[in-house]
């Protein structure tokens, strides 16, 4: 068994496959350099950059909004239970109101020193007060 050594030039690649050149860029006969992943891009510190700083604004509008809802809910809930509560010192002033409203009686008047009213007069006081003189200035 003889080993045979091919010639490689004779070997074309498949236009299937392709090619990943990762040496520097060099430049061809019209004037532009080829593509490569060695060289950094120019606009490439930039894009990083803003990348960044739109990472970290998403990052830090993300933290603010999540603990405002937070915090929306832990007010939302006080507000109800300080609802419920306040509701609960209504009724019970109510029920007083009404039950010292029952007590009272006509003559528990007398016994304050209250007198029923009689002879009612009224009393007519003509003022300025609601009253606008409109002064006019015609041409």
């Amino acid at each position: 068994m003889g080993t045979r050594i091919f010639k490689v030039s004779k070997y074309k690649p498949s236009i299937f496959q392709g090619s990943l050149s990762l040496s520097p860029g060099r430049r061809s006969f019209t004037g532009r350099t080829g593509f490569s992943l060695t060289v950094e891009h120019p606009a490439e510190r930039v894009v990083f950059r803003a990348l960044a700083i739109t990472l970290m604004v998403l990052t830090g509008s993300y933290v603010y909004f999540v603990s405002s809802s937070v915090l929306n809910v832990i007010a939302r809930k006080e507000a109800l239970a300080e609802t419920a509560s306040l509701g609960s010192k209504v009724s019970l002033l109510e029920r007083d109101y009404y039950a010292a409203a029952a007590a009272i009686t006509p003559s528990a008047g007398h016994r304050l020193g209250l007198a029923p009213v009689s002879n009612t007069r009224y009393v007519h006081r003509p003022g300025a007060i609601g009253a606008a003189e409109v002064q006019s200035n015609d041409i």
